[in-house]
């Protein structure tokens, strides 16, 4: 169990549902960013497979000042290409899997931590386009944009 971790931060990948990419091309995205690799510790597809991005036991690159006491979990899908700004894409498969993976860092590793969205770290940001803590607490889908 790791009581440093305080947060658990959900974000997007800010891609249209059309798509479906995973870790190789995000950590190609963020390797070209000239970071070290993917910065999201977890990346789920739209199928809701859970791809593991930086290990666990490394600082994530995922929400400037909050890298140290987080870790970040990446939403394929957040933009709609042929709209301006961003959408509220993601399958239920994503949801479902998105929740079962908080739920087992919260009861194996990280007992403190608490879920927000990238958008409550930067207001420059809308990822991942809902409000995660509600979202955690009451399965409704509230926008960030």
């Amino acid at each position: 169990m790791n009581n440093k971790i305080k947060h658990i931060i959900v974000h997007c990948a800010y891609t249209p549902p059309s798509m479906d990419i995973g870790v190789k091309e995000i950590d190609s995205w963020h390797r070209k960013r000239g970071w070290l690799g993917c910065g999201y510790h977890a990346v789920i597809t739209r199928a809701g497979v859970v791809e593991l991005g930086r290990p666990a036991d490394k600082s994530g690159a995922h929400v400037r000042g909050m890298n140290s006491v987080s870790r970040g979990i990446c939403l394929v899908g957040g933009m709609n290409r042929s709209k301006d700004g961003p959408e509220i894409n993601y399958t239920d498969e994503q949801y479902k899997a998105l929740r079962l993976l908080i739920n087992q860092w919260q009861e194996n590793l990280y007992p403190i931590a608490k879920v927000s969205g990238h958008t409550d770290w930067d207001k420059n940001k809308t990822c991942p386009n809902f409000d995660a803590a509600h979202w955690f607490e009451t399965e409704e889908i509230i926008p960030t944009f």
